[in-house]
């Protein structure tokens, strides 16, 4: 496994508590830290994606991906950018109370919510503190749409707040799917669900009347890019109606980590991997230019990018955004204030 970077961690203001794991453990002992947030609902301004609305209900994440653009955001809190933000995760314990108070201010305006933006709202500790689920609920008793973004097989247990929303209002799912092959993904994502059972529960929320997608992210060039194909003909058959690809991007301190757990994990390919990313990235690990970290470019980007194209037209797969956009025509405007606050469920 990935060491922790050398960051210091200061006294902790939250209070600690530890809570059953459920499934396989990670080889530490995870640590869980209450936070009582000021705020849950984020606007983005993307130059990738547009604007949307973003709730993340945890801080830090248990699937451990070596690649995740989001570790570096872990330092802020006094913690490292390693094995730091896949086993001391941070629960935003009132976030449903804030979401309801969000919603009865006459601002809002019923724009759909992604779930979540930074560190997967399903991943494992959600089945313990159930942050996400409430927060549904709360979206539900609104009529307010939702996308939802997850790698967590526990997202079946929402079946049925999802398949209400999605009649409601509106509720589609995004499955990210970076790696055909369980043990590539186990290798890289290591506490994430397998593909196989992430293209299982895309099959199950697609036959509860869920709207799919499928987010093939990150490609990593030289080591899963060549699964394009596979992952999109999967995904079709696994209910998906529309696709989104993205390429890799190794910010700040995600490099190492991501490079460490590589060459751990694939000795052989190391050299291969590296060269490619420099292909996608105009010779560096990384561009400066936000607007092209998502996108990549160059000959070997463009290849890639036109296979995911021409297979997504055979398929019968739309391509396009996987987040809810702030300006989508199509989204409906279905949201109710309560005149009361009351239990509805």
């Amino acid at each position: 496994m990935v060491r922790a970077l050398p960051i210091a961690n200061p006294p902790n203001p939250w209070a600690k508590t530890t809570v059953e794991w459920v499934g396989e453990p990670p080889v530490d002992a995870l640590q869980f830290f209450e936070e009582r947030a000021k705020t849950i609902v984020n606007r983005v301004d993307s130059p990738d994606l547009g604007r949307w609305w973003n709730v993340n209900p945890y801080r830090g994440c248990i699937h451990g991906c070596a690649y995740c653009y989001a570790r570096p955001t872990h330092q802020y809190w006094g913690f490292g950018a390693g094995t730091d933000f896949d086993r001391k995760i941070i629960v935003k314990i009132n976030a449903p109370d804030l979401l309801r108070e969000a919603f009865a201010k006459s601002s809002w305006g019923g724009d759909a919510i992604t779930f979540s933006g930074n560190t997967d709202c399903y991943q494992p500790a959600e089945a313990s503190f159930g942050i996400t689920r409430k927060l549904l609920e709360v979206c539900l008793a609104h009529c307010n749409p939702v996308h939802v973004i997850t790698k967590g097989a526990l997202i079946r247990r929402d079946v049925d707040l999802l398949s209400k929303l999605a009649r409601r209002a509106r509720a589609s799912v995004t499955m990210s799917i970076p790696f055909a092959d369980d043990d590539m993904a186990r290798a890289i994502e290591p506490y994430a669900s397998s593909p196989t059972a992430r293209f299982a529960t895309m099959r199950m929320l697609a036959d509860a009347g869920i709207e799919m997608h499928l987010n093939i992210a990150p490609v990593i060039p030289g080591l899963s890019d060549d699964a394009v194909p596979e992952l999109l003909e999967r995904g079709a058959a696994a209910g998906a109606t529309r696709a989104a690809l993205i390429a890799l991007r190794l910010p700040a301190e995600v490099l190492p980590v991501f490079m460490e757990r590589l060459t751990a994990a694939y000795p052989a390919r190391v050299n291969k991997v590296e060269h490619a990313i420099r292909q996608m990235r105009g010779g560096k690990m990384n561009d400066s230019q936000f607007g092209e970290r998502m996108i990549g470019h160059g000959p070997r980007w463009d290849v890639v990018r036109r296979l995911f194209e021409v297979q997504c037209a055979r398929l019968g797969l739309h391509t396009g955004e996987f987040t809810a956009r702030v300006d989508d025509p199509n989204m409906p405007k279905t949201f109710r204030r309560p005149k009361a606050q009351q239990e509805l469920f």
